[in-house]
Parts: C-alpha cells; sequence; structure tokens
C-alpha cells in the first residue's frame, strides 16, 4: 500500500466557461475556507438565470477574493471584469500567478484591506461576491458599503452562519432583498439586491 501521509496540494476548480476543470491551488492559509464547488455551481447557475447568461456585459467585484474561484469563474464566462480585493500577501502572489497563468487582462488585483479600498472605490458592479472571514462579523458593515457600489440591479453573494431568510430578519439586512437563498453544511449563502423603496 502506497504511503498516503503527504497531502495533496489544496486546490478549487472554475467550473463552467473558457477555463472549465482547470485548477486553483489554494494557499495554506490560517481561515481560509473556499467556497465548496457544489456552492459555486448552484451560485453560478442562479446568476446565468437572472442575468441571462449576459456575462459580456457584467462588472464583478470579489472581496476577500482568498483562491479568486470568484473572479476566476466570472471571467471564465465571459464577464466583462472582475477586481479582486486580498490581504493576505500569500493570496495575493497566488492570485497574480493565476492571472500570469491563464492571461486573464480582464482581471485586475488590488492589495489592500477590503473595507478600506470599498470605501473609496467610485466604481459601481453588477455582481459583487462578499465572503467574509466569519469570525470578524464583518458582514453588517461590508454590506453597507456595498450598497453604494452596487449598479442598478445588482445582486451581492454573501455567506454567513446564520440563515438570511430566519424571522425576525436582523437589522443589517434592512434595505435588502434575498433573491435566492441555500444552505450547505452550516454554512448560508445568499443572492441580496437592494431593495426597492415604495
Amino acid at each position: 500500500m502506497k504511503n498516503r501521509s503527504r497531502q495533496l496540494p489544496r486546490q478549487v476548480r472554475i467550473i463552467g466557461g473558457l477555463w472549465k476543470r482547470t485548477p486553483l491551488p489554494v494557499p495554506e492559509i490560517e481561515g481560509l475556507r473556499p467556497t465548496p464547488d457544489r456552492v459555486r455551481e448552484t451560485v453560478f447557475n442562479w446568476l446565468e438565470h437572472l442575468k441571462r447568461a449576459n456575462w459580456s456585459q457584467l462588472s464583478c467585484l470579489d472581496l476577500f477574493a482568498g483562491s479568486g474561484a470568484f473572479g476566476f469563474e466570472a471571467i471564465s464566462r465571459g464577464a466583462a471584469r472582475a477586481v479582486l480585493v486580498e490581504s493576505h500577501s500569500a493570496a495575493i502572489t497566488q492570485l497574480k500567478a493565476n492571472q500570469t497563468k491563464l492571461q486573464a487582462s480582464q482581471m485586475t488585483i488590488m492589495a489592500g484591506d477590503a473595507h478600506k479600498l470599498l470605501s473609496v472605490m467610485q466604481d459601481q458592479f453588477d455582481v459583487i461576491f462578499l465572503d467574509p472571514p466569519y469570525q470578524l462579523q464583518m458582514l453588517p458593515s461590508m454590506l453597507a458599503l456595498c450598497k453604494a457600489r452596487l449598479a442598478v440591479g445588482g445582486l451581492v453573494y454573501a455567506e454567513y452562519a446564520e440563515a438570511f431568510t430566519e424571522l425576525p430578519l436582523p437589522d443589517w439586512l434592512n434595505g435588502w432583498a434575498v433573491v435566492r437563498s441555500g444552505k450547505a453544511g452550516a454554512v448560508h449563502y445568499a443572492l441580496l439586491t437592494a431593495a426597492v423603496v415604495p
């Protein structure tokens, strides 16, 4: 029997589009937990339906990018642009290596604190991927900042340790409508859009 004590490198795979099945290495960083492939597949199926697969018109922002799986997936499917924001140097190095390998010219990688960068950004995005570390409890404050950066009809993908649809809804979800939601293990995830004020 072969010795299996050596761990295989962590990786995620791009699910669809130009780079379908391409593996993306995941750096060994404490707290980095890439969204499972099956969840990303569900989310991108939702986006394909809601945005009518019109990726060439979409601009995406991947906050707390980590492995970059969301941003690379969007570009693979033809997104016009993806901006990836990450603060950890090892993750940034890997993101840039993957960008070079795939010649992802539609991608911009920004190094720095997501909260600070989002506060000074001027661009608007059609899709924002928001998956901050759970232990930092940043989702409420980040969602508030995302609203100003979201294009009309835009969507925010968010992950949290609690359900997005349990009543009563938390105060920080005021002004947001849940378009789709799901659960995988202990992870709750949803697509949100800015609620229309009557």
